[in-house]
């Protein structure tokens, strides 16, 4: 069964293929070539998901939601939309037909602030921790509420837009520790060290709150958003990577039952 290019589509930022019955909608390669991929701004999403009913889900709910959507049905795919826009959010589902979304993740443009949400079947420690260390800043277990994605989607667009509009400023961690509000960088001992959109925001909310026991579910409201609906463990998966990247001189102590303490 042959397939169309909807052109009426492209308004919104995407192009698509239909099959004549109108059922189904999966980007082909061509529809990189059916709309001005430069026309991507701050509320564009690339959705890189190969099953083509949450596809279409997830960009009827988003679009709805006043995002641009452009959707790739393979991680190569993905990654050439990626590289010839500047979307404002990456919506990758781990398992892919080409290289899955772990090294999606891996390959993103390094010179770019990209915040990504991981789709993933599984809700095991090894799914989370993997995704945290490639860089992802959230992530969620299939089946999911196409509601949450938009409404992690938007909170997690409101934290990147409170960072860039911040005033420059720079908050210090004992001698050794630097962060840069205004550049989004951290500095150890003089040197720069690459955290994950997440990790710089979740560092930066303890580093102001200094001497202060933070509780879990704070930390959550605080940096995730008050509408994140995952559970608590996923701060110390954060917490274990920012130990990891700064070293064990980052005076960040847990604090049994409750939360951490930063300083």
């Amino acid at each position: 069964m042959s397939a169309t290019c909807d052109m009426t589509d492209s308004k919104m930022g995407i192009c698509t293929n239909r099959t004549p019955d109108g059922t189904r909608e999966i980007p082909h390669e061509t529809s990189l070539r059916c709309h001005d991929m430069s026309m991507a701004d701050a509320q564009t999403i690339v959705v890189v998901e190969h099953d083509p009913n949450i596809a279409d889900l997830l960009d009827t709910y988003l679009r709805s939601a006043g995002f641009r959507v452009i959707l790739a049905s393979t991680g190569e795919q993905g990654l050439k939309i990626i590289n010839q826009t500047s979307p404002a959010l990456v919506v990758v589902a781990t398992a892919l037909p080409d290289i899955d979304g772990f090294e999606v993740c891996r390959r993103l443009p390094p010179s770019r602030v990209i915040p990504v949400l991981f789709l993933t079947s599984r809700d095991g420690e090894v799914d989370r921790t993997l995704g945290v260390e490639l860089g992802a800043d959230d992530y969620v277990t299939k089946p999911f509420s196409p509601r949450e994605i938009v409404a992690r989607a938007k909170a997690m667009l409101r934290r990147g837009h409170a960072s860039a509009t911040a005033d420059a400023d720079i908050i210090t961690i004992g001698d050794d520790f630097r962060i840069d509000l205004a550049g989004r960088e951290v500095h150890v001992k003089g040197e720069a060290v690459a955290l994950t959109t997440r990790e710089f925001d979740l560092l930066v909310h303890m580093a102001s709150n200094q001497g202060t026991a933070l509780a879990r579910r704070a930390l959550l409201d605080s940096v995730w958003g008050g509408d994140w609906y995952g559970d608590e463990g996923t701060v110390d998966v954060h917490i274990r990577q920012l130990r990891s990247k700064l070293g064990e001189e980052l005076p960040l102590a847990p604090v049994w039952g409750f939360g951490y303490r930063l300083g």
